[in-house]
């Protein structure tokens, strides 16, 4: 494997195909970024449905497949703070980065996202090696106890609130996501799209709709102006690090999802960060996945998220040193797309009536639910939303809603 970087180097060819292929998947991943409520996984297994009829070379069309989820976390957050709409690895995110839109701070909240996600990616690369031998050596035990420790995710989650009508909040939200996942999840679904599932409309419905129904009585975003990123170097590089290193737990630990993670990292984010670090550190988680995911892949044969069981079936050699350059430059990409298409989404949003910006998006998940899940879809998005609504009125915080995942496994489902 230590001939193919130079290969990189010393054949132009090789190194023209590789960036090609990679833009090609930083296209695929930028567009469905930006759509509203669409999952990473629903995308990655479209992905695996027309990668085989892609003509090319397996090695070539995986970079495609990782460059598109890499450069799909980058761009899912502009929709989460612009309209309030995550996927479930942005969930915790949006709240904050939504406040900061509002406080016409949209463009710093975009940047700090898209420094999250690109330095993560770059401290994973390095850090995957040893981590990976640690991780393969305690797997087996942490894979025993691992009701365990989702347990206690769920005492912190909760002994986090403030006050005890939030705590009591938290848990009727919690409760009440866990039995709609341990029902929902496995619902076979007769959807239009042959990758589908209820997966979108779950977190479309708890995440999304419920926000997207508060906006439309609301007077829409404030003029963006802050662009200047408010807190230090040093801060942004620890928290950003924080999160790469969560991010190794959802790569390799089965159950642990880059949304649970972020709650977690949340403990080894600087208080004086506030919403800022919250942001940062929760991007990195998202994106260091795939990094840590391709190791795992490799270590232990188990693709751990969506774009990865994708790669699996295309049966793409695993060539380390070509992927980790496919990934690294789908997250330089990543980072300058952010930036450029995030202000330009803030920009129209803020120009049009918020409530039918609202009224639309809210049409595209009921479109997305039933393509993803056919009419099953759109009943799990109602009854999702009408819980999604439960944290927004008892005012407590909506990660609580990610029971829906936690729940299933605690119960062992």
């Amino acid at each position: 494997m230590a001939a193919v970087p130079a290969g990189l180097v010393t054949d132009p060819s090789l190194t023209l195909q590789v960036l090609v292929w990679v833009l090609a998947g930083a296209f695929l991943g930028s567009c469905s970024g930006l759509v509203p409520g669409l999952h990473a996984n629903n995308f990655a297994l479209l992905l695996a449905g027309i990668a085989p009829s892609v003509p090319g070379p397996p090695l070539l069309v995986g970079c495609a497949m990782l460059s598109a989820g890499v450069v799909h976390t980058f761009l899912n957050a502009v929709p989460a703070m612009a309209l309030g709409v995550p996927d479930a690895e942005t969930a915790a995110t949006a709240l904050p980065g939504h406040r900061m839109v509002l406080e016409g701070r949209g463009p710093e909240a975009i940047r700090l996202s898209a420094l999250g996600s690109l330095l993560a990616v770059l401290g994973a690369v390095p850090l995957a090696v040893p981590i990976t031998r640690g991780v393969t050596a305690a797997y087996p035990i942490v894979r025993r106890h691992l009701s365990l420790v989702l347990a206690m995710v769920v005492v912190a989650l909760l002994a986090a609130e403030r006050t005890w009508n939030a705590r009591i909040g938290g848990l009727c939200s919690f409760v009440l996501a866990a039995g709609l996942g341990a029902v929902a999840l496995d619902l076979s679904t007769d959807a239009p799209l042959e990758a589908g599932g209820t997966l979108a409309p779950l977190f479309a419905g708890l995440f999304g709709a419920p926000m997207l129904l508060d906006a439309i009585r609301g007077s829409g975003l404030p003029p963006q102006h802050e662009d200047a990123i408010a807190v230090s170097g040093p801060l942004v590089g620890t928290t950003a690090l924080a999160g790469a290193l969560a991010g190794a737990a959802v790569g390799y630990m089965p159950g642990i999802t880059a949304a649970i993670a972020a709650v977690a990292v949340l403990a080894f984010v600087p208080g004086r960060s506030g919403d800022r670090g919250y942001i940062v550190a929760t991007s990195g988680v998202d994106t260091a996945n795939t990094v840590f995911a391709l190791f795992a892949l490799v270590a232990i044969g188990q693709p751990r998220t969506g774009v990865l069981v994708a790669f699996d079936r295309v049966n793409a050699p695993l060539e380390l040193p070509v992927l980790l350059v496919g990934v690294v430059l789908a997250g330089l990409f990543g980072f300058v797309l952010v930036i450029i298409v995030g202000d330009a989404y803030l920009e129209l949003v803020g120009r049009l009536p918020y409530w039918k910006v609202s009224t639309a998006v809210l049409v595209v998940l009921v479109g997305l639910s039933y393509l993803f899940g056919g009419a099953v879809g759109v009943v799990v998005f109602g009854v999702a939303t009408a819980i999604g609504l439960v944290p927004l009125r008892l005012r407590c915080r909506r990660v609580h809603l990610m029971g829906v995942l936690i729940g299933p496994l605690l119960l062992g489902l």
